[in-house]
């Protein structure tokens, strides 16, 4: 018999996540493996925007909101504790969709190997897992940016949006990152490369932040959005010909937004002057591409030519502290929580 901990939803969020929507809870695992099954022990857990998506009580992408008195749903990197499967030995590494639980028991195939020696297992959360995946198709199949254009990127220094900068800066294109506070900005331009960086937060609004863009960029060719609200308010009304806005996230509306949202989509008509487009893109929509990102990106992480910096919070005990944190804007790049 195992002991695992689960972080278990019990309570839907109305505003910001704490203690009090999670309960925390021990059961007893029976170890027993069946044909086929492995037992993991959970070392890193992922921790994504999405989470809160699924907490809103209104239609998302999915059909149902995240139930209520289960498991918190989420990625993991794990290692194989036992096994009675074929291709897998105790020690080692694995991805799987097990949530917030120290430990489970699962059928091979719902893991996937990650082999610790092609790049750090944590990358399988982050730049080679779901947020690499999310960038680089956002970018290249929603956005299409050329080179010589202008691409801004809202949220510029999290797991998705530092990985923006970074693509977009090699299909040749000029870059703008927009990101909260002095310190982070610094980072996107000096670090990741971004050919100008705005701290959205020493604007008063989106007209005098708009101004600043105009000013640094003449106008927009491709908007990779992650954070929508005042941010997305200031880049609409600069866009150029044929633009394309890419619809990757709308984080200033998750934390008690998603029920009422605070900002509209009152600036549609300058889709119509400019012939733009604007689309939504979810990483899902691409899993079954995620070897042909891999074969890509994969070679230039081994290289040390993309910077992945990741924020490591440790204790299973701070997951939905954590999970806050991505709405207060205390990290920088992928986030995530050591068992």
């Amino acid at each position: 018999m195992t002991t695992t901990k689960q972080w278990i939803y019990r309570r839907q969020p109305t505003g910001q996540i704490t203690t009090e929507h999670y309960e925390l809870v021990e059961q007893t695992l029976d170890s027993t493996l069946s044909d086929g099954e492995v037992l993991i022990a959970a070392r890193y857990f992922s921790v994504d925007p999405y989470m809160r998506i699924g907490q809103s009580s209104k239609p998302t992408y999915d059909a149902e909101a995240h139930p209520l008195n289960t498991v918190q749903q989420g990625t993991v990197v794990a290692q194989v504790l036992a096994s009675n499967a074929a291709g897998l030995q105790e020690g080692d590494w694995v991805q799987s969709y097990t949530g917030w639980q120290t430990h489970a028991r699962i059928h091979a195939s719902a893991v996937k190997r990650i082999d610790p020696d092609a790049a750090p297992v944590t990358t399988a959360l982050g730049v080679l897992g779901m947020p690499g995946r999310t960038a680089w198709f956002g970018l290249t199949e929603s956005g299409k940016p050329h080179a010589g254009e202008v691409v801004v990127v809202s949220g510029a220094a999290g797991a998705v949006g530092s990985l923006v900068v970074q693509f977009a800066k090699r299909h040749g294109a000029r870059v703008l990152g927009i990101a909260g506070g002095a310190a982070k900005c610094d980072w996107v331009r000096d670090t990741l490369g971004a050919d100008w960086a705005i701290d959205y937060k020493s604007y008063r609004d989106a007209d005098t932040l708009g101004a600043e863009i105009k000013r640094l960029t003449g106008g927009v060719d491709v908007y990779f959005d992650n954070v929508g609200g005042m941010v997305t308010d200031a880049v609409i009304p600069l866009i150029n010909r044929r633009a394309r806005i890419v619809i990757c996230g709308q984080i200033s509306q998750y934390s008690g937004g998603l029920e009422t949202p605070e900002l509209g989509p009152r600036l549609l008509h300058h889709m119509l002057y400019q012939r733009a487009t604007i689309q939504g893109m979810l990483a899902r929509d691409y899993l079954h591409r995620m070897d042909e990102m891999i074969r890509i990106v994969g070679p230039w992480v081994k290289a040390g030519d993309i910077v992945f910096e990741e924020t490591v919070i440790d204790g299973f005990e701070q997951l939905p502290t954590a999970l806050n944190s991505l709405f207060t804007g205390d990290h920088r790049g992928k986030l995530l929580v050591r068992a």
